[in-house]
């Protein structure tokens, strides 16, 4: 009986996923007739770029894994690549200090999502464009006249709706932010929202916050796709426009409105210093021989237990290091509001509760709640950590952090 049971289920994932293969060759046949052609052959970039084939391939298996797809799916990550550069996309900047655009920008070595991000068709963009002023203009404007229904809307940065969006005003009409963005999402065949700002609204909607200034869904009430951060890894908006070229659909997304494959499991639960937290070994203060041996650093004020994301995985700087492994701790970046919940930022939360939950909770039980979905839709399984007591801050000493 149970290898009956067995092998039922296996049959019936082998043709979800076969019928899923189908969908995505059907999708991605039609985009060959929809969209523009690349204005650069892909593969000539790469060789250019010293990219050989097996890099491709190994950056290939390695996106379509993180992706929560089995390694059937590799050829359609790697044909929506060669597509990337066809996909025109609308980026928008708001109530922000441009350093998600600064961190796509900030790349040295030929990494297969550099190129991606290096060939990718902004058909407006103001920070890159050359163009500025009525041409600027001229440019979204044919953008979303050539192109509806088929292109991407990026938005960087929060909207200010205080006195009817009269803080922000942009461009040579002197639209406000509101407005820019109601006509611009509203003919786009996606909204991705990168960074924490137009996520969630981030420092610009910190307390008291005079500007009313909040994230895109909120502002707009349009359905987004948030890559947060403060900045965003670049991989996550690759991998997120990715799955979007390959099944014309968002990807599984959290109660949040997040990636799961990029923000589905905490920051703590990838971190190298899990097995000192583990062991009850802390750093104490700056500089002491914890910090020097490279011990938690919980009670410095690290986030990680409380935080999503993939940092650990995918990292900073070329992905050679991140925050925790450079020695400061998570500020939780990825979390809304996180510049008043998450503060002291260089301490223990202990008197606080965050998202309605104790700390102590939100550490553990809500940690198992939120990772141990069942995804329907094209992964399976977003993750568990099951949380110890074993090395948990003591109820007794409440400047750890431990509140309920």
């Amino acid at each position: 009986m149970g290898k009956d049971r067995d092998a039922q289920y296996r049959s019936r994932i082998s043709g979800y996923y076969k019928q899923l293969m189908e969908q995505s060759q059907a999708h991605m046949d039609l985009m060959d007739k929809e969209l523009p052609k690349a204005r650069e052959d892909f593969n000539e970039v790469l060789k250019e770029r010293g990219v050989s084939r097996r890099d491709f391939l190994k950056w290939t298996s390695a996106m379509t894994a993180a992706l929560m797809l089995p390694p059937m799916f590799k050829p359609m990550v790697a044909r929506a690549a060669e597509n990337f550069s066809r996909l025109p996309v609308v980026w928008l900047h708001f109530a922000e200090c441009t350093g998600c655009s600064e961190a796509f920008l900030r790349t040295s070595y030929p990494n297969v999502d550099d190129i991606l991000l290096d060939t990718i068709s902004l058909e407006y963009h103001e920070t890159l464009m050359a163009a500025a002023g009525k041409q600027a203009e001229e440019c979204l404007e044919k953008c979303m006249k050539d192109f509806p229904g088929k292109y991407v809307c990026v938005i960087e940065g929060a909207i200010p709706m205080g006195l009817n969006g009269q803080y922000l005003r942009l461009g040579p009409k002197a639209k406000t932010a509101i407005e820019i963005g109601r006509e611009v999402t509203s003919k786009a065949a996606a909204t991705i929202c990168i960074g924490s700002c137009s996520c969630f609204g981030n420092i610009q909607a910190a307390k008291p916050n005079p500007t009313n200034a909040m994230g895109i869904l909120d502002a707009l009430s349009v359905p987004t796709i948030n890559i947060s951060g403060c900045p965003p890894s670049p991989q996550n908006f690759v991998g997120t426009v990715l799955h979007f070229l390959m099944f014309g659909a968002i990807p599984p997304l959290d109660n949040l409105r997040r990636p799961i494959w990029a923000y589905g499991k905490r920051i703590h639960d990838y971190c190298e210093r899990r097995p000192h937290y583990d062991a009850g070994e802390y750093v104490e203060e700056w500089g002491d021989e914890g910090a020097k041996k490279g011990w938690c650093l919980y009670k410095m004020g690290c986030k990680g237990p409380y935080t999503y994301g993939n940092c650990a995985k995918v990292r900073f700087n070329d992905g050679t290091s991140w925050p925790i492994m450079a020695g400061h701790g998570c500020m939780g970046c990825t979390e809304p509001a996180f510049w008043d919940t998450m503060a002291p930022l260089e301490k223990p939360i202990s008197d606080q509760f965050v998202g309605g939950w104790g700390v102590t909770a939100r550490v553990d039980a809500l940690g198992m709640a939120l990772t141990a979905a069942t995804i329907v839709g094209v992964a399976a399984h977003a993750g568990l950590t099951g949380a110890k007591e074993h090395g948990q801050p003591k109820k007794s000493e409440p400047e750890q952090g431990s509140h309920e």
